[in-house]
C-alpha cells in the first residue's frame, strides 16, 4: 500500500472475413454469421482487499503476503495451484520492531524468501526516529509465521532521500540482494529504484545501494517504486510500478539489461494498464513473478476493485520472448 503519490488480455480476433472466401453453390443456404468468440473472463484469484501481493513457495504450498488488513499487519493465505486460495485469519507479523510506530496501516509490501535456516520477511512500516516508511527485517522457522523482528532499528532508512519502501530480493552468483525503492515522493523528491547486497538471511546490508532506474517518463507519472527483478533468456528484467496507486493511472512497466547492475533500458510504454484490461482490472500493479505448478511463469498483482474499497489480487500468464515480458490472459479461479 501506498500512503501518498507514491495484458493485456489476448485480443480474440473477428474471424469475419474468413466467411466471405466461402463459395456458394446453387441453391445451397448460405452459411451463418460467425458470432463474435467472448472475451476472456477476468475475475480475481483473491477477492478480498490483498495489495502489493508478494509469493513464495515451500513444499508443494504457495504463501503469498500482501500489505495491512483490518486486522492484521501482514496478511498471509495459502494454495497449492495459485488460483484457489486460503486466507489465513492470524497475523503473520503480530509485533514489529520497536523503531517502527505501531501503525498497522503504516505496514506495506511484505517480502518472503526462504533463507536456508527458516525464513526472512522484509516489511515497510514508519521509523520513529526519522518519521520516515522504512525497511525492517523479520524471520521465522515456518512460512507459515509468526515472524519476529531482528534489529535495533530498520534494515534501509535513507531519511534525506525520503525512507525506503517497498523492499523484494533477488539471488544471483550466490549472493542475496533486495531490491527498494527510495521514498522520495512524500517529501517533494524524485524516485528510484535500488539494488543492493546484503547477508545471505537478508538481516544486514552488505554492500552500497546502486541506483537501476529512475522517474523520466511522462507517462510513469510522479514516481516509480514495487521492482521485482528476475532473469530471463540471459537478460535482466526489472518490473515496476508507476504513477499514483490510488486510481486507473497506476500501472505496471518493465526495463531489460545484460547486467545486473544495469544500464536498464525501459520499453517504451506500459506493460499493464487499465486500459490494457479495458477497465476490468483498475491500476494493476504491486506485482511479484512465480513459477506456477507447471513449471510456467505467472504475474501477480493487485487492482482496485468497481467503487475503489479494496485491492483484489489477480494472477496472469507471462511468457518471454527474447528476455522480454508478454503478459497473456488473466486466470480465473
Amino acid at each position: 500500500m501506498r500512503a501518498h503519490p507514491r495484458r493485456r488480455p489476448a485480443g480474440r480476433t473477428l474471424l469475419l472475413l474468413a466467411a466471405l472466401t466461402i463459395p456458394l453453390t446453387l441453391g445451397q443456404a448460405p452459411a451463418p454469421a460467425v458470432a463474435p468468440a467472448p472475451p476472456p473472463a477476468v475475475a480475481p484469484v483473491l477477492d478480498q482487499d490483498f495489495a502489493d501481493p508478494d509469493i513464495v513457495k515451500a513444499g508443494r504450498t504457495y504463501h503469498a503476503y500482501a500489505t495491512h488488513g483490518a486486522t492484521q499487519n501482514v496478511q498471509h493465505a495459502t494454495s497449492t495451484d495459485l488460483r484457489h486460495w486460503k486466507p489465513d485469519s492470524g497475523d503473520v507479523l503480530p509485533v514489529l520492531g520497536a523503531w517502527a510506530l505501531p501503525r498497522r496501516d503504516l505496514v506495506w509490501a511484505p517480502e518472503v524468501y526462504d533463507n536456508g535456516d527458516g525464513y526472512t520477511m522484509h516489511y515497510t512500516a514508519h521509523d520513529r526516529a526519522s518519521d520516515k516508511q522504512c525497511v525492517g527485517v523479520a524471520l521465522s522457522d515456518s512460512p507459515d509465521g509468526p515472524f519476529r523482528p531482528v534489529g535495533d532499528g530498520p534494515l534501509i532508512c535513507p531519511a534525506a532521500q525520503g525512507g525506503a519502501i517497498d523492499a523484494s530480493s533477488h539471488t544471483e552468483g550466490g549472493q542475496r540482494y533486495v531490491l527498494w525503492k527510495n521514498d522520495g515522493n512524500c517529501c517533494g523528491l524524485g524516485t528510484r529504484l535500488y539494488l543492493q547486497a546484503t547477508s545471505w538471511d537478508g538481516t544486514r546490508v552488505t554492500g552500497d545501494p546502486v541506483p537501476l532506474a529512475e522517474r523520466d517518463q511522462e507517462w510513469e507519472g510522479p514516481l516509480v517504486e514495487a521492482p521485482t527483478l528476475v532473469r530471463r533468456d540471459g537478460r535482466h528484467v526489472l518490473f515496476y510500478s508507476a504513477h499514483f496507486y490510488r486510481g486507473d493511472q497506476y500501472l505496471t512497466a518493465y526495463a531489460v539489461a545484460d547486467k545486473l547492475t544495469g544500464p536498464y533500458v525501459k520499453a517504451p510504454g506500459p506493460l499493464m494498464t487499465t486500459g490494457g484490461f479495458s477497465g476490468a482490472v483498475r491500476g494493476p500493479g504491486g506485482q511479484d513473478v512465480v513459477t506456477g505448478p507447471d513449471g510456467r511463469d505467472r504475474i501477480v498483482f493487485h487492482g482496485w476493485n468497481a467503487d475503489y474499497t479494496q485491492r483484489a489480487m489477480y494472477l496472469a500468464g507471462l511468457s518471454f520472448v527474447d528476455g522480454r515480458p508478454v503478459v497473456g490472459d488473466v486466470e480465473v479461479p
